[in-house]
């Protein structure tokens, strides 16, 4: 028997199940940037969950900066609209805790795939505050 096949694939109802379930609670880079490019971003916000430095430094067009360890308990946010987190990288979880910490508070949230740096590894663009970054050494991950 092969290493891929010793444990066998579930059912494809519940594989069905399993991935629908899993969809949830992602957002893909390349379905938002369509819905950028076809100006069709109703119904959710993006989030950068890690520092205002971080922020300041690369974030994708449009997203707001809630950093999750700063996050007070209430919120003036819609809570009708879904609030898709980001961080970094696959290496860094800031965006599943900033998405724990506003689904606790009783928002609907996700997770982009792959933060920011799969975001800019897709060639899509970024924004900056070059005049917020004037003598500030480059920030990394800075969760």
């Amino acid at each position: 028997m092969t290493n891929a096949l010793r444990f066998p694939a579930a059912d494809p109802d519940q594989a069905a199940k399993f991935f629908e379930a899993e969809l949830a609670f992602e957002a893909d880079p390349d379905d938002v940037y369509r819905d950028m490019q076809d100006n069709n971003t109703h119904g959710y916000v993006l989030v950068e969950t890690r520092s205002a430095e971080a922020f300041a430094q690369a974030r994708i067009p449009g997203a707001i900066n809630l950093p999750y360890r700063d996050l007070p308990d209430q919120l003036d946010l819609d809570p009708n609209l879904v609030y898709i987190c980001y961080c970094e990288s696959f290496q860094c979880n800031a965006a599943t805790k900033g998405a724990l910490a506003l689904a606790r508070r009783g928002f609907k949230v996700k997770r982009l795939a792959g933060g920011i740096t799969a975001w800019k590894s897709a060639g899509y663009p970024v924004d900056t505050d070059v005049q917020t970054l004037a003598g500030v050494s480059k920030v990394a991950c800075h969760c």
